[in-house]
């Protein structure tokens, strides 16, 4: 099979990232932060996990926009669980209500500004973004 057929066969050459799709993957971290503080047991737990994938699979997106919003998603919760975290040490045995006033600082915290970036993001125009595919000659493999 020769290089052209090989590129046509692979599916090779120029490809399309749809707007709506780098816009949901803009979104998904604002969403899991949501969902993760009004539910903090067990999906809070669990998208501390999660959200470590998510930040992998979004912060070098193709489009930098999206890249952009992850990260600033990502600073808000590791910034808000890990104060608490730290915080916590020093709740003394037994003492529920401040567990209760951090969960309710956190929510506080992190749910305007998740909404907010929610609606920056459905408000901003997000085009088709173009992605090179890679020859596998000119990427060494």
């Amino acid at each position: 099979m020769s290089d052209p057929e090989f590129s046509v066969a692979v599916g090779g050459g120029v490809h399309t990232l749809p707007g709506r799709k780098a816009r949901s993957s803009a979104a998904l971290f604002n969403y899991g932060n949501i969902i993760a503080i009004l539910l903090p047991i067990p999906l809070g737990m669990l998208w501390l996990g999660l959200s470590m994938l998510v930040y992998a699979m979004n912060r070098h997106h193709p489009n930098p926009r999206v890249g952009y919003y992850t990260q600033q998603a990502a600073y808000r919760f590791y910034g808000v669980t890990g104060f608490f975290v730290a915080a916590a040490t020093f709740i003394p045995g037994g003492g529920w209500d401040y567990y209760l006033a951090a969960w309710i600082i956190g929510a506080l915290v992190l749910v305007p500004w998740s909404m907010r970036d929610l609606m920056r993001i459905w408000r901003e125009r997000w085009q088709d973004f173009p992605l090179q595919q890679e020859d596998a000659d000119a990427s060494g493999h």
